[in-house]
């Protein structure tokens, strides 16, 4: 099985870079576009999702570390030696798994806006949690259009992107179509994103051992603002605190950006690209 990868860049310095629960590599044009000549962002399409939609669905968030650790390994042959990793919200999350998996294989790990547990209330069914979380997103998923354009403006009106519309976006959005049957959809598959979002709300108790039981330096970057460009952000105040007696983990606050612009406004984006050298 071969995922679809993305280059940026065609430098010999090398990142790995995991989108997000409904992404695409694409969502990662800003950030490299940050990044020095010497750096090279490699961004895959999860299976499920862009133009690796059409690989068989996600069981959970170990089915992108088993795809993920195949292509690091190539990456650091290529780099003679080990690499940068970083995750933007669900990618966040499987890159605490790969990080722990395969340390060797990294120099480092910045989790963007993800990675640290979300919380879900005591006997809470987590689909009706996701449901709650995603709502948008899958109803989304679940819908056709009649062309490109009108997909388009479904991410125009997101609060998310109120005052922040660019190439990276458009470019972003519009490489997530595919007609079927005559209709535009999105290409990421509703199977694959409810197993992994599920897995992710039932698995929380394992990213903070994980990431406290890791050798690499750990960025965690936040957004204050959430998935719908308002306060608080989406990850808890308090699982950010917990890590203030981890010195090898430090947590930064990226001003002005929620969960999604985190990626695509120009400054926020150079911060991840500044995290990702290190």
């Amino acid at each position: 099985m071969t995922l679809h990868v993305h280059r940026y860049g065609e430098g010999p310095r090398l990142a790995l870079a995991v989108h997000g629960i409904t992404a695409t590599s694409r969502a990662w044009g800003e950030v490299a576009a940050a990044l020095p000549r010497e750096w090279t962002l490699v961004a895959p399409d999860l299976r499920g999702r862009g133009h690796s939609r059409d690989l068989p669905a996600s069981t959970g968030l170990h089915s992108h570390v088993d795809d993920l650790t195949g292509l690091a390994e190539q990456l650091v042959a290529e780099a003679g030696g080990p690499i940068s990793l970083v995750g933007h919200s669900m990618g966040a999350f499987v890159a605490v798994h790969l990080a722990h998996a395969r340390p060797d294989l990294f120099t480092r790990v910045v989790l963007v806006d993800g990675g640290v547990a979300l919380p879900v209330p005591e006997g809470a069914d987590p689909d009706e949690v996701l449901a709650a979380t995603l709502g948008p997103a899958l109803e989304r998923l679940s819908r056709s259009y009649a062309n490109a354009d009108d997909y388009l403006e479904v991410f125009r009106h997101h609060p998310a992107f109120a005052g922040l519309w660019n190439p990276a976006i458009e470019g972003y959005v519009r490489y997530d179509t595919v007609e079927v049957d005559g209709r535009i959809r999105s290409r990421a598959q509703e199977e694959s994103v409810r197993a992994d979002g599920r897995d992710l709300l039932v698995s929380g108790s394992s990213f903070e051992p994980e990431v406290r039981a890791t050798a690499l330096p750990v960025r965690i970057l936040a957004a204050p603002y959430g998935m719908f460009g308002e306060a608080p952000g989406l990850l808890p105040a308090a699982g950010l605190a917990a890590y203030d007696d981890a010195d090898h983990v430090e947590v930064e606050t990226v001003p002005g950006a929620n969960h999604y612009t985190i990626l695509f406004e120009p400054a926020a984006a150079a911060r991840v690209a500044a995290a990702i050298q290190g």
